[in-house]
C-alpha cells in the first residue's frame, strides 16, 4: 500500500467498512525552529506552513506535520493537531512517520550507487542478475532491464490488491518472496517499456537484486551507504517482524472494519512493503537525505541524470508530474518543478519535493485522504489529496 492509484484507494476503503469524518477542536500549531546542533534558524518564516498545517487539521486530518528547509540547512519544523487522539497528546514537530513510498527513492538510491560501481547495468534484464526468479504468465524477464523496473515500466503486475485482500493483510509477516507470489498470480499488464504504471512489485524485485549483488541485507546498505553517511538518526528500514516505531511519534489512524471508528493503526509489519515502501523517517531527515540526493552527493552526475529522465506519469492528483528512476517530478504552480517521491500507507501520507533553489519540504498527516473523505465522492476524495500537494507545493513556491 506504499502508493495509491484512483482504484487501490477505494478497495483500502471499502475494505476498512465504513469512515468517519473526524473534527478536532482545539487542534494546536506547535513550531520548532531550532537546528540538529541547537542552533536557531529563526530566519525561516514557517507562518504559511503552519496556517496550512493548521487547515489540513481543520479538513479532518488527525495531526499534521511538515518541515521546511532552506538550501544553507536552516529549517522550520512544524505541527498541528493531536499525535494521540485518545488522550489528546499534541502532536509535536518532526516525529517519526511511516514513509511508505518514499522508500523507493532510497532503493533507487542504492541500485544507482551499484550501477556507479559497475556491477550492475541500467539496461541488462533482470534475469542476468536474478534468473528463474521474476516469471508468470506473459511475464518475459528477458526483456525486463533494470531502468524498466526502477522507472515502473516494467509491465509487471501489482501486489497490494491481493495482499489487502488477505484476512491479515499488513498485520502479519509476508517475506519479499511472499510478495511476489501474490503478483505473480497475475498476468503480465503490458510489454516492457510499452507504457507507465505504478507497481510496488517492481522495487521488491529491485531489494532482492540489491541483496543478491551485494550480498548484505537491505537494510543493511540503506543504512551503510545512505543513512550513515548523511548522519541521519531516525531513518530506517526496519526488520519484518517489527511492527514498532520506536522514536517519538505522532500515532496514525484508520477507520475500524467493523464501526467505521478511527483506529490506532501505527503498528504496521514493514515486511509487507519492504523495499518498495517499508521505511520510518521524519520529515526534517527526509530533506536532509532530498537535499544530498539531488545536489549530486550520493550518486555520479551521471547516474542522477538518469535518474532525474523522466516519463510522464500520468497523475491525477498532479497534473504534469513525470517519473524517473525512483524519483518523481511535480511541476510547481509559481513554475519550475519540485522533485520528490511522496507515499501513502495505513495511516500516514506523506509529500515532499526539493525545488531548483535546493529548498526541502516534507509534510506527513496521520491518515489516508479515504480516511476523512467519503471515497464514494472521487471528486472530494482528489480534492483531499490535492491538498496535501498544495501544501508542499506552497512551502517551496
Amino acid at each position: 500500500m506504499a502508493r495509491m492509484t484512483r482504484s487501490m484507494q477505494r478497495g483500502a476503503a471499502a475494505a476498512a467498512a465504513g469512515l468517519v469524518l473526524v473534527s478536532l477542536a482545539g487542534c494546536v500549531g506547535i513550531s520548532d525552529t531550532s537546528l540538529a546542533e541547537g542552533e536557531s534558524s529563526a530566519k525561516v518564516d514557517g507562518q504559511r506552513l503552519q496556517t496550512s498545517l493548521d487547515e489540513l487539521v481543520r479538513a479532518g486530518f488527525p495531526a499534521a506535520l511538515g518541515t521546511l528547509t532552506e538550501a544553507d540547512g536552516d529549517r522550520a519544523s512544524l505541527a498541528s493537531g493531536l499525535g494521540n487522539i485518545e488522550d489528546r497528546r499534541p502532536a509535536a514537530p518532526d516525529g517519526q512517520v511511516r514513509i511508505a513510498s518514499n522508500t523507493k527513492m532510497f532503493t533507487a538510491t542504492v541500485v544507482m550507487q551499484l550501477v556507479d560501481e559497475g556491477v550492475i547495468t541500467l539496461d541488462e534484464p533482470i534475469e542476468t542478475y536474478l534468473p528463474g526468479l521474476v516469471k508468470g504468465e506473459g511475464i518475459d524477464a528477458e526483456r525486463i532491464s533494470i531502468r524498466h523496473l526502477l522507472q515502473h515500466t516494467s509491465g509487471l503486475p501489482e501486489y497490494i490488491a491481493t495482499l489487502l485482500g488477505h484476512e491479515d493483510g499488513l498485520a502479519r509477516y509476508w517475506s519479499p518472496r511472499d510478495t511476489l507470489d501474490m503478483a505473480f498470480t497475475q498476468p503480465v499488464a503490458f510489454a516492457p517499456g510499452a507504457r507507465w504504471e505504478y507497481s510496488n512489485t517492481n522495487y521488491q524485485v529491485l531489494g532482492l537484486l540489491i541483496e543478491r549483488i551485494t550480498g548484505e541485507p537491505l537494510d543493511r546498505q540503506i543504512d551503510e551507504r545512505i543513512v550513515q553517511p548523511l548522519g541521519l538518526t531516525a531513518t530506517l528500514l526496519p526488520h519484518g517482524g517489527d511492527r514498532s516505531i520506536e522514536g517519538d511519534h505522532p500515532l496514525g489512524y484508520h477507520p475500524d472494519a467493523a464501526t467505521g471508528d478511527l483506529v490506532d493503526t501505527t503498528a504496521l509489519d514493514p515486511g509487507a512493503t519492504w523495499a518498495a515502501g517499508g521505511m520510518i523517517s521524519t520529515p526534517s531527515e527526509l530533506n536532509t537525505f532530498m537535499q544530498a540526493l539531488f545536489a549530486g552527493e550520493l550518486t555520479s552526475a551521471a547516474a542522477l541524470k538518469e535518474m532525474l529522465t523522466t516519463v510522464p506519469a500520468e497523475e491525477e492528483v498532479w497534473p504534469g508530474s513525470g517519473y524517473g528512476l525512483g524519483v518523481q517530478s511535480y511541476p510547481l504552480t509559481c513554475g519550475g518543478v519540485a522533485w520528490g517521491h511522496g507515499g501513502d500507507i495505513l495511516g500516514y501520507e506523506t509529500r515532499n519535493g526539493v525545488n531548483e533553489r535546493g529548498d526541502a519540504v516534507t509534510v506527513a498527516v496521520t491518515a489516508l485522504p479515504s480516511t476523512v473523505i467519503d471515497p464514494a465522492d472521487e471528486e472530494a476524495l482528489l480534492d483531499s489529496y490535492r491538498s496535501v500537494f498544495q501544501v508542499m507545493n506552497d512551502a517551496l513556491c
